[in-house]
């Protein structure tokens, strides 16, 4: 007999944004932070090219799902950021 388990899954948002250096620094609702090294991930490019003062003007979409820069019209969702397998 095959069952199917019932995964409740929390929904994680982003509830503050900071840069510490070379890392992306995300305060989760759950209590967490992540710090990701955005200039070595090459999907976060656009991010390393961009001036202090662009990475500083980022808001959060609705309900925290993501970090968008209008200025640089790009953004990143959490749950792409969370599925990394490393943020090293």
């Amino acid at each position: 007999m095959n069952t199917l388990l019932d995964k409740t899954t929390e929904v994680v948002q982003a509830r503050d944004v900071s840069f510490a250096g070379d890392r992306l620094c995300i305060e989760l609702s759950d209590g967490r932070e992540l710090s990701v090294p955005y200039k070595k991930i090459p999907w976060l490019k656009w991010l390393a090219k961009a001036t202090p003062r662009q990475r500083a003007g980022w808001s959060l979409e609705p309900g925290g799902y993501a970090i968008y820069w209008e200025q640089l019209d790009d953004g990143v969702e959490i749950c792409h950021l969370l599925g990394m397998e490393s943020l090293n």
